[in-house]
């Protein structure tokens, strides 16, 4: 695909080179996705290199393309360091414009500067940046006349407002919430004529949506969202070229094969959740770890998902020792990114998949190893900066401790500690807002309080 990608560009992309010798690009956004994650890096560096150029015509675009290519870097790697330099690069951007003269290229960059906020959120879970970001899409939605900057400033507050909402909401609010999005990605899609960056900007609002959708129908248990999800994510699918555009293409399949594994467990549908998992699996055979480390650790987590809910539908062993498989696949890539909060869902969903093998086999080993990761999880993680993980990672180990007590019919302490790791998960749950987390600590407190369950045996 890479070769593919470097002839393509010295075929088609001559006249863009003589802007600039810098890069495979020559400043083309669009031919990005062609790039692996270290020639990527290479990019990124030469944009910083032709927006330092003395010579160089309108820096202020210069700055912005690099600020493009750096947030690239940071999405795909999840380095924190690259996301700096794309804040840094669009503020220079956004500096070097008068808002009153180039009233819409001062929006795109505020823009892509409140796009780097969100990622930052997204990355490294903190609020506070999606808080500043909506700031900044206002900002510049007051100044833009028209054109993509508007679109980008209605998608990036339709998104924050989305995620502010997510946790407490319900399906009506949920609805509404898509609904924000519909004009911008009208206005972006009217523009695909005659701007080649609207189309992938278009799909990429809509994936926006289809994820918000596919987390509101996730914490709601609702088809219709969930539903709406997947048709989102396809039609995203529909709209773009493999061969060029491979990385956006993978993202919109992972999206629906995601949503069509949440679809099916909500519904109770197997042959939903196994066409899910084919789906993901299918996005893994056109997507490598070295061209997106953090998507390729996504599409991971969302398959062991999957096999996750076919084990739990079969109690087939199997199922969860593949689930592991992809956990620790994931883990490949987020042993290197302590800070992200996938890391803790993938330590903790893994621990509940050994603690299900564990049930099924009898196996206490299997738990020992499982307690041991899950402890180690807990020690890095910051209780005030991700309490939500924080209080995942506590609901898992609660759940091996629980299953070390039915397997062995004793306890040696593990229902109390078991309690008290379920009361400070629960604490922080309903804090936020976390419904469905909230009932399955819930219910977790309830058995353990009703007592000891009979003994299980090996099968």
């Amino acid at each position: 695909m890479f070769e593919l990608g470097r002839e393509f560009i010295k075929l088609f992309a001559g006249d863009r080179l003589k802007a600039h010798a810098d890069g495979l690009t020559g400043g083309d956004a669009s031919l990005l996705e062609l790039l692996d994650l270290n020639l990527l890096r290479q990019e990124a560096k030469a944009a910083d290199v032709a927006a330092g150029r003395i010579s160089a015509q309108d820096k202020a675009q210069r700055r912005l393309d690099a600020a493009v290519v750096w947030r690239e870097v940071a999405r795909r790697s999840g380095d924190a360091v690259a996301l700096r330099k794309a804040a840094c690069a669009a503020e220079t951007a956004c500096a070097a414009l008068d808002p009153n003269r180039r009233p819409d290229a001062w929006a795109r960059a505020r823009c892509e500067q409140a796009f780097a906020g969100l990622l930052g959120a997204e990355l490294f879970g903190d609020p506070g940046l999606d808080a500043a970001a909506a700031a900044t899409f206002r900002e510049a939605r007051g100044v833009a006349r028209g054109g993509l900057s508007a679109a980008l400033a209605d998608v990036g507050m339709a998104l924050v407002a989305g995620r502010e909402e997510l946790g407490k909401g319900d399906a009506a609010t949920a609805w509404s919430a898509s609904a924000r999005f519909n004009a911008p990605i009208a206005a972006m899609d009217a523009m695909t004529r005659r701007s080649g960056a609207a189309r992938p900007l278009a799909a990429e609002a809509r994936l926006m949506r289809a994820d918000l959708l596919c987390g509101w129908g996730a914490r709601l248990k609702d088809e219709t969202l969930l539903r709406a999800a997947i048709d989102d994510a396809a039609a995203a699918a529909d709209r773009l070229d493999l061969a060029y555009e491979p990385l956006t293409w993978a993202r919109a399949e992972i999206l629906r094969g995601q949503g069509l594994a949440l679809w099916g467990e909500a519904t109770g549908d197997i042959d939903a959740v196994a066409a899910g998992a084919t789906t993901l699996a299918g996005a893994l055979d056109h997507l490598t770890r070295d061209h997106s480390p953090l998507d390729w650790a996504r599409t991971q987590i969302a398959l062991a998902h999957a096999l996750q809910t076919l084990g739990e539908a079969s109690a087939d062993e199997r199922a969860y020792e593949q689930a592991v498989t992809c956990y620790d696949r994931a883990n490949l890539v987020l042993k290197d990114a302590p800070a992200t909060p996938l890391r803790g869902l993938a330590a903790g969903e893994r621990a509940m998949c050994l603690a299900r093998s564990a049930e099924l086999t009898g196996d206490l080993a299997v738990l020992d190893t499982a307690e041991t990761a899950l402890k180690i999880e807990l020690s890095t993680l910051q209780p005030r900066r991700d309490p939500v993980a924080w209080a995942l990672v506590q609901l898992h180990l609660a759940r091996l401790y629980e299953a070390r007590a039915d397997i062995t019919g004793k306890d040696r302490g593990e229902r109390a500690a078991a309690v008290l790791a379920l009361d400070a998960a629960l604490e922080v749950f309903g804090d936020h807002g976390l419904r469905s987390l909230s009932v399955m600590a819930g219910e977790a407190l309830e058995r353990l309080r009703a007592g000891p369950a009979p003994k299980r045996t090996a099968v």
